[in-house]
């Protein structure tokens, strides 16, 4: 039976590749038809509407990128929505609040379907190389029936039992993500005030015990100044305002996360919101009042 995907950003698009690439039969749509294009070259079937992928497939992934799109794809609130999700099973891939999530567990329970609840951990590198970090919540038939799809996008896929617990999962991560970045950002901000070789400081650092992944993926971009997006600024300040609402509802300090949320505020505001999350370095920048260095690969 075919597979639905809906939204190919800069996530859902490397992430349906590597499921039709893996033989997966796939109807996707996207609200950018262009999108679609590298999809259909790939051999998946180009839905003209939503309600065409539900009709084709029983299983759908939807990798939208807010509440609102959820909502509007799936018809929810509007007679459509009890004929599109009946019978099928939807799942929830992208972030949105957790309450969100459980209420729609609920619509598509009482509406005759199954969901699953399956954010992912990574950014666009990882997505095009299959190499995220699923997490699954929901009712075990409904995760049985994503887990083989999972293998094509994913590294490794944990259970976190009942739903909200996979978004609450990602958050934790989350927040770690955010903060750890801007850290970073910060620590080559202040090395570049001072006058430091920040190709040292990047080279310190990944000889070091604080090395990562991330690190060596974000200290490279910062030592270039490129803001070419892996995962944008406006996504990561949606995700930091959800995790600190999420804290204040469970009455938590999150003093680390609030920071990162008035930086992001301000790189936003200031015109960065598409590119890459180390563009948090610009708000540093403006709160600093100083002209930023030529990159040293530039320098003469």
């Amino acid at each position: 039976m075919n597979v639905g995907f809906i939204g190919l950003g800069t996530m859902g698009q490397p992430m349906a590749l590597n499921l039709a690439r893996a033989g997966t039969p796939l109807v996707v749509w996207n609200r950018s038809p262009g999108r679609c294009e590298p999809l259909r070259s790939a051999g998946a079937e180009v839905a003209a509407l939503p309600a065409e992928v539900f009709e084709r497939a029983g299983t759908v992934i939807l990798m939208l990128a807010d509440e609102a799109a959820v909502d509007a794809v799936l018809g929810r609130g509007t007679p459509e929505f009890a004929a599109r999700v009946a019978g099928h099973t939807v799942v929830h891939m992208g972030t949105t609040s957790a309450e969100f999530s459980a209420g729609l567990q609920d619509a598509v329970r009482a509406a005759g379907g199954r969901y699953a609840e399956v954010p992912v951990s990574g950014s666009r590198i990882p997505a095009e190389q299959g190499e995220l970090v699923g997490m699954t919540a929901g009712d075990a038939d409904a995760v049985a029936a994503v887990r083989p799809l999972l293998a094509a996008m994913c590294r490794e896929t944990f259970d976190c039992g009942a739903v909200p617990g996979a978004l609450l999962m990602k958050f934790s991560v989350n927040l770690f993500l955010i903060t750890l970045v801007t850290g970073l950002t910060e620590a080559f901000h202040f090395a570049d005030r001072h006058g430091l070789d920040q190709g040292l400081l990047r080279d310190v650092l990944d000889a070091g015990p604080m090395a990562s992944a991330v690190s060596r993926v974000k200290g490279a971009k910062l030592l270039a100044r490129d803001f070419a997006v892996q995962a944008a600024a406006d996504n990561v300040l949606e995700n930091n305002r959800l995790i600190a609402e999420a804290a204040r509802k469970a009455g938590l300090a999150s003093p680390l996360l609030d920071v990162c949320h008035a930086l992001y505020g301000e790189a936003v505001e200031q015109g960065h919101g598409g590119a890459d999350m180390v563009a948090v370095l610009r708000a540093l920048e403006t709160r600093t009042g100083a002209p930023a260095s030529t990159p040293l690969a530039r320098r003469e």
